[in-house]
């Protein structure tokens, strides 16, 4: 495949800028999607009377592994016009758009996000630091993802990346042939609890950041670099055979019985969070 850098077509980095790179990686959105994506996002603005304040990708493509066939996982954050915020009755907090020629989108209502970031929910957290941002109102999310630092939660977040790759490993990892994104979706998560349980904060979105840093074993990386070059080239139902040391890894890792560290509480408070909510709708429809 040649060199990483020729593989992905990005300058290598790491994540303290300090030394290369090592694993492959690549975020492959043409500026034709991303016009597509624009236009898709006006049109939600139009047909809903909504304020997109953030649009991001959240899958494959933001985590850096994208098959040529993979969809583009379009995530975003709206507010409403004024009035909405002052009915009795709850209203529809998400806006959904039918899968249509790879793109997948879909969209929280910012009210609806801030109360799942008081919940410490990871995927919010993923979004705000996905690689591939399509639409940014830095005057919301510059403080947004401030306050994502004050409520992520060590605890939870280990959970949550904990369960998905025990899921996936028990679900899709255990015949002889195997579908091989299922690999990488089992060690991306294992890798994030890692990352929370060596003290590091929040899990970056991409996945080489991760790898980077908790992969030390030169097989092992030698092994998932094969993989990525692999599942970078092929369709997203490509099947192969085991990957021994991948899947050792894994196995053995969610075996061992690792009581959680003593983890601090996340140190944000709800009034910021409503202050950053009350900003977002003055700053978006005015009165």
């Amino acid at each position: 495949m040649g060199s990483i850098d020729q593989a992905v077509g990005l300058e290598a980095h790491s994540i303290e800028d300090e030394l290369p790179m090592t694993f492959l990686f690549e975020h492959p959105v043409s500026d034709e999607i991303r016009s597509r994506v624009a236009l898709e996002l006006d049109a939600i603005e139009q047909r809903h009377q909504v304020k997109v304040l953030f649009a991001c990708e959240s899958g494959s493509r933001g985590w850096g592994f994208a098959s040529p066939d993979s969809d583009y996982d379009v995530r975003f954050l709206y507010v409403h016009q004024r009035d909405w915020y002052l009915r009795v009755e709850a209203q529809r907090d998400v806006i959904e758009v039918p899968i249509s020629d790879e793109l997948d989108i879909c969209g929280w209502e910012f009210r609806k996000a801030l109360q799942l970031m008081h919940r410490a929910n990871p995927t919010l957290f993923e979004w705000l630091d996905s690689p591939v941002v399509y639409r940014e109102d830095s005057t919301l999310c510059a403080p947004l993802r401030e306050l994502a630092q004050q409520f992520f939660s060590e605890r939870k977040g280990r959970w949550h990346y904990l369960s998905m790759a025990q899921k996936t490993f028990r679900d899709h990892l255990q015949g002889e042939a195997l579908r091989l994104k299922k690999y990488l979706y089992a060690l991306r998560p294992l890798l994030a609890a890692q990352w929370i349980d060596a003290g590091h904060g929040m899990p970056p979105m991409r996945f080489a950041d991760l790898a980077e840093r908790m992969v030390t074993d030169s097989e092992l990386r030698d092994e998932i670099n094969a993989l990525l070059a692999i599942k970078m080239a092929a369709s997203e139902a490509e099947y192969g055979a085991r990957f021994p040391r991948i899947h050792a890894f894994i196995e053995r890792e969610l075996a061992e019985e690792k009581p959680p560290a003593d983890f601090k509480r996340p140190q944000g408070e709800i009034g910021a969070l409503d202050a950053l909510l009350q900003r977002a709708i003055q700053h978006s429809c005015p009165a």
